[in-house]
């Protein structure tokens, strides 16, 4: 008498199957093979619903969390504007003479055509391979003429750089923004980075935000090619992208070193009670940093 071998019961049975007991006492497969694989996917079904249906729920209860903080982060925020309310604080005279301005919005109309050609058609393109995640903020995805100017003017007033070379080194001309739910953060993020490069972007650098005490996400700049044009793109989820729109006007503020000592510290303070609200999704902070060598 042969002894029953382990896991008979899950091979599939052959289509010939005459449907007899097994002499060895265990029952024979009763099933053809159809039968078999349409019981299988009815039973894989009902396990993915049931884990979809636990993470959506962890979601929902992550998500009912986060508005009440960011309620609070909000009237937070509030209370600041009504301290330092925006209209007394004097703007920085950064204007560019009629020359360098003339020729850095010269360059920033060639920066949309570019935009507009290849780089946008390409992020849809890679949107549009998963419908499990979106870009966001699409609309805002060129940086304003006067934000621009703002940038460069030090490269070009102080650092004696060309216009249009002060333009290329600002890596987030172009921007967008790749959201995801929690669960598929990571695993989406290192799809999309292929993705980038299956178009011909090639990767300059990627820096992991996910352990930083101020901002949470994954932002990340790339160089397409034939032009030689830089863009930014971001990684984060509805929540992290929640708390970057929150806490974007205050890490403005810092950066134009125009706040005193302590409205400085209430600015830190502020964006660190953000952040630490922002939950890390699984894998997130394991994604390396990258710097393409010279």
């Amino acid at each position: 008498m042969r002894a029953d071998r382990p896991g008979d019961a899950d091979v599939p049975p052959d289509d010939h199957s005459d449907r007899q007991h097994d002499p060895g006492g265990a029952p024979a497969e009763t099933r053809t093979r159809q039968e078999y694989y349409s019981e299988l996917r009815v039973k894989v079904s009902r396990e993915q619903s049931v884990v979809a249906s636990r993470v959506a729920a962890e979601e929902e209860a992550v998500s009912e969390e986060w508005q009440e903080k960011i309620a609070e982060s909000r009237w937070m925020w509030s209370e600041y504007q009504r301290k330092w309310p925006p209209t007394e604080r004097p703007a920085a005279d950064r204007s560019l003479d009629s020359a360098d301005n003339s020729r850095v919005d010269a360059e920033c109309d060639r920066i949309a055509k570019r935009e507009e050609d290849k780089i946008s058609p390409a992020m849809r393109a890679i949107e549009s391979q998963d419908p499990d995640r979106c870009l966001v903020g699409f609309e805002d995805r060129l940086k304003g003429h006067d934000r621009i100017k703002e940038k460069v003017y030090d490269g070009i007033k102080f650092l004696k750089h060309a216009p249009e070379e002060a333009v290329s080194l600002v890596p987030d001309t172009i921007r967008y923004t790749l959201q995801y739910r929690d669960s598929r953060y990571t695993q989406g993020v290192w799809t999309d980075i292929e993705r980038l490069r299956g178009e011909g972007f090639e990767l300059h650098k990627l820096k992991n935000y996910w352990s930083d005490d101020q901002y949470r996400g994954i932002n990340s700049t790339w160089i397409e090619p034939d032009t030689g044009q830089r863009f930014e793109v971001q990684f984060h989820t509805r929540i992290s992208f929640e708390a970057k729109q929150l806490t974007h006007t205050a890490y403005e503020r810092v950066r134009s070193k125009q706040a005193d000592s302590f409205e400085e510290l209430v600015l830190d303070a502020f964006q660190k009670k953000v952040a630490a609200d922002v939950p890390v999704p699984p894998g997130a902070a394991d994604i390396p940093d990258y710097r393409k060598e010279a």
